[in-house]
């Protein structure tokens, strides 16, 4: 049955799509419809008909799932950036480990439980309050009043809202501040259509385990100096728990206050400049107003600077779940040669280097590099060491400059381990190709997409790498990404096959599997001087309990009898079984 635009219908959801649109079928005719979850039966408008498939718009729902929970966000449809608020927390991890697992199959044709063991998902205690991290796009509604919050699906349309249940609770008192610091200075929000105005986003970083935020104001151009200082000032208000508002001779009724019940600690305010018309949300230029350039957080025991264009983990609790997961599967001695590929500001790098002999860290983005070393300076690590570029070149210049000892006692013909974080787009095909021709015993792969992770984990399966295990970590509940951390390691032959043994169709006797007669005669002769028959060696397999071939070496006749073996023949004969470890 063929389907059209704006047909009313019923249809059950079967499964969720990767941008967290519910997924059902009719007639055999697939609709993705948003804002549903596994198990409604919804009635649906179809908006966009294609022959085979259509998109349509939520209507009502006749019968709810099992999983389907009330949002505790009034905006969750509306804002789209928590695409599955809808959906219980357990029914979240299940749906995430499955979406790992169907990728994997689909994408890599690896099979669960076959081709590698699927650890259960790791996921956190409470999907709200997680964001360290939160940036707001500012600009005005048609009758010109101030509105900050988030895009709306697909669209830069800013849907007002100034508490993000994801991010910190105190982000909402500084939007407030800043509000009304714009209406007494008279700052405009930047219109992205006409490109006038000021201020274009705020960004707010919160350190979890520090307290210090920052708070970054993204502008076309330089603030006025009168409005710069106000700011200031608004500022260090939040931080003595006062009013926020600073003109009180502008007209401003001055009731803006910092009701969170205690004292800010912004340790960082930068004015972030941005001339560019582009949809890119950070400009290259900072300019520190008040504190620091940077404020300080830490992952498990590792402190990091993070500057306004740090790259850094938005949920630190649980990047510490992955981080130690990662750790968990690099198996380090405290000798080992480690490659962290994609290293960004260094945060795995940094992570790994209290267990290995010498971490190495690549990045193509210079100023993380120098995050690195600087990170790397501040916790007094001194066995990670950076570099600029890209890692197929730059891994194998290294190898190519180095011998096979450098002094360190580390082994430097290859890594003992490679660890790579991507970017979504996963690993380019020559890095691939790199760490195949390094062949490091084992790849941890971390990743925040597993439709890429399959590509590569199945190109890595291919070339000498059996994946050991999976292990989902849920980093952003409420949303359709799920991070995995897979280990691979090197297989020791260049071709192999998969067969099953069972233990109970043969007997692996020491006898067969460890030395030849001829082997432990010459050993005999050769350490004490005797010479030893198959006869002898047979009676003291037999007294050992080693099984021995039915009749071996015994005579057709019954009852005959058989020269036996003497205690000087005897004790030879057990020091060889030794030295072939068949005892």
């Amino acid at each position: 049955m063929a389907y059209s635009k704006n047909d009313i219908v019923q249809v059950t959801i079967e499964d969720i799509g990767v941008t967290g649109e519910g997924i059902g079928k009719i007639d055999g005719y697939t609709l993705f419809v948003k804002d549903t979850v596994i198990g409604d039966v919804v009635e649906v408008k179809i908006m966009k008909a294609k022959k085979n498939y259509g998109y349509a718009r939520l209507m009502n729902i006749i019968t709810p799932s099992k999983d389907r929970v009330t949002p505790e966000c009034n905006i969750a449809r509306q804002c789209g950036g928590c695409q599955l608020q809808a959906m219980s927390y357990a029914a979240q991890l299940k749906y995430k480990q499955k979406l790992v697992s169907d990728n994997l199959q689909r994408i890599g044709g690896l099979t669960e439980g076959v081709d590698y063991e699927m650890c259960d998902i790791l996921g956190m205690d409470t999907p709200f309050r997680y964001r360290n991290k939160a940036q707001y796009p500012v600009g005005e509604d048609k009758d010109g009043n101030i509105i900050m919050g988030f895009y709306a699906g697909h669209t830069h349309s800013i849907i007002p809202c100034d508490d993000c249940l994801l991010g910190d609770e105190n982000n909402s008192v500084i939007l407030t501040a800043v509000r009304q610091w714009m209406k007494d200075y008279r700052v405009r929000a930047y219109n992205e259509n006409i490109h006038k105005g000021t201020l274009r986003h705020i960004l707010i970083r919160t350190g979890f385990h520090t307290d210090e935020i920052m708070v970054c104001l993204v502008t076309k151009k330089m603030l006025r100096k009168e409005a710069a200082d106000g700011l200031v000032r608004v500022i260090e208000r939040l931080n003595s728990g006062s009013s926020a508002s600073d003109n009180i001779s502008s007209g401003s009724d001055n009731n803006t206050s910092n009701n969170s019940g205690r004292k800010l600690n912004i340790a960082s305010l930068v004015v972030n400049i941005n001339k560019e018309d582009t949809n890119v949300i950070l400009g290259r230029e900072c300019v520190t107003l008040y504190g620091r350039p940077y404020i300080e957080d830490y992952i498990g025991d590792i402190k990091f600077q993070i500057s306004p264009l740090s790259f850094f983990q938005v949920n630190p609790k649980q990047t510490e779940v992955l981080y130690n997961k990662a750790l968990e599967f690099a198996n380090l001695t405290g000798n080992e040669a480690v490659w962290d590929l994609y290293c960004g500001i260094g945060t795995i790098s940094l992570f790994l280097a209290k267990n290995a002999g010498m971490v190495y860290g690549v990045e193509i983005v210079p100023q993380a590099i120098e995050d690195a070393k600087n990170n790397a300076g501040i916790n007094g690590i001194d066995n990670a060491e950076f570099f600029v570029g890209k890692a197929e070149e730059v891994v194998t210049a290294f190898y190519e400059s180095r011998k096979a000892d450098d002094g360190t006692g580390h082994n430097m013909t290859r890594p003992d381990v490679i660890v790579v974080d991507p970017p979504r787009k996963g690993c380019d095909e020559k890095l691939l190709d790199t760490i195949v021709t390094m062949s490091p015993q084992r790849v941890v792969y971390v990743s925040c997409d597993s439709a890429t992770l399959a590509r590569d984990l199945k190109v890595l399966s291919e070339r000498g790498y059996k994946i050991v295990k999976v292990q989902p970590v849920d980093q952003f509940g409420n949303t359709v990404h799920v991070e995995t951390v897979v280990l691979l390691s090197k297989l020791k032959t260049k071709k192999h096959i998969n067969i099953e043994l069972r233990t109970d169709e043969f007997d692996l006797t020491a006898s067969e599997s460890k030395a030849t007669y001829a082997k432990i005669k010459q050993y005999v002769l050769e350490k004490h001087g005797i010479k030893v028959s198959s006869l002898n060696i047979a009676q003291i397999k037999q007294k050992c309990g080693i099984k021995e071939r039915d009749n071996y070496n015994l005579s057709k006749k019954e009852n005959v009898k058989q020269p036996q073996c003497t205690v000087e023949k005897e004790k030879a004969i057990m020091d060889a079984f030794r030295h072939f470890q068949m005892i």
